[in-house]
């Protein structure tokens, strides 16, 4: 019997090689140039000697602008696509993802994984009800689902909307202590998700959360006379992202930079319009 030889085994796998290294030759000097990216779901670094550098963007309606001369951006996690933040990311912006973690609305695409039993009166939003935040075993699996949504299209860090229900008429016999807990549950669970947690207005319950938060937004202080509430956050070097509704620039920079603060005034429809106050 006669045992032909294998005379091309040894070329294919050599041609492979050849092209793959080719491939190398051309596409790594085409990456190596960009600057390294963070990785999507990797949390935000808030570095304390830029604490009061930033410039933000806070837009939850009409089409995204990505030209916004901000270093951070609030966008809502449903309406943003993974290649818009992508886009963002291509051009080192922080993306802050906002998360209604108090209440639901009738239109959210988990609206029927919250049982009725944890809904309760008509909440802030048009059409939505404020969440029993005591209910943590119910809420719990929602709201870690939606911090997932957020670090799968790429954001870093997450906004906690309707976490002051306590001081609301909810229907729940909530006090400052249950809602305590709940944010602060909050925001061990988008550490876990390696996501960076921060606090939207609850004003009274700043102190107490701000070894727990790494940043705080915050909604009309001046024209509510809270700013300096909002201090054990940028005393602590944290940002706070500070926006008014109503005012001129020209009058109320001169508080909140004076304090730290970055701040806008935006109209509160939240388009891509805004005028931001100058950097200190």
């Amino acid at each position: 019997m006669r045992i032909r030889p294998r005379r091309h085994v040894a070329v294919r796998p050599l041609r492979r090689v050849l092209s793959a290294g080719v491939v190398l030759v051309l596409v790594v000097p085409a990456y190596g140039c960009r600057p390294t990216l963070t990785p999507p779901g990797a949390p935000t670094a808030w570095p304390a000697a830029q604490a009061r550098h930033w410039q933000w963007q806070w837009q939850v309606s009409g089409p995204l602008d990505p030209m916004v001369d901000a270093d951070v951006f609030l966008l809502d996690p449903v309406a943003t696509t993974a290649a818009q933040t992508a886009e963002l990311r291509s051009r080192d912006r922080r993306l802050i993802c906002q998360v209604n973690v108090g209440s639901v609305r009738s239109d959210d695409p988990d609206a029927s994984r919250f049982p009725e039993v944890v809904r309760g009166a008509a909440g802030r939003r048009p059409d939505s009800r404020w969440l029993d935040v005591r209910s943590w075993d119910a809420l719990r699996p929602v709201l870690t689902d939606r911090f997932r949504l957020c670090r799968g299209k790429g954001f870093g860090a997450v906004a906690l909307f309707d976490a002051d229900g306590y001081a609301a008429r909810t229907g729940f016999p909530l006090d400052f202590d249950d809602q305590l807990l709940f944010n602060r549950r909050l925001a061990e669970l988008a550490r876990s998700l390696s996501l960076s947690p921060g606090l939207v207005n609850d004003v009274p319950q700043l102190a107490a959360l701000a070894p727990d938060f790494d940043f705080a937004v915050n909604e009309e202080c001046v024209r509510l006379a809270q700013c300096a509430k909002l201090l054990p956050f940028s005393d602590a070097d944290k940002p706070v992202f500070h926006v008014e509704y109503t005012g001129s620039t020209d009058d109320f920079c001169v508080t909140t930079v004076g304090y730290g603060f970055a701040s806008i005034r935006k109209d509160r429809t939240l388009d891509a319009s805004r005028e931001a106050c100058p950097l200190p």
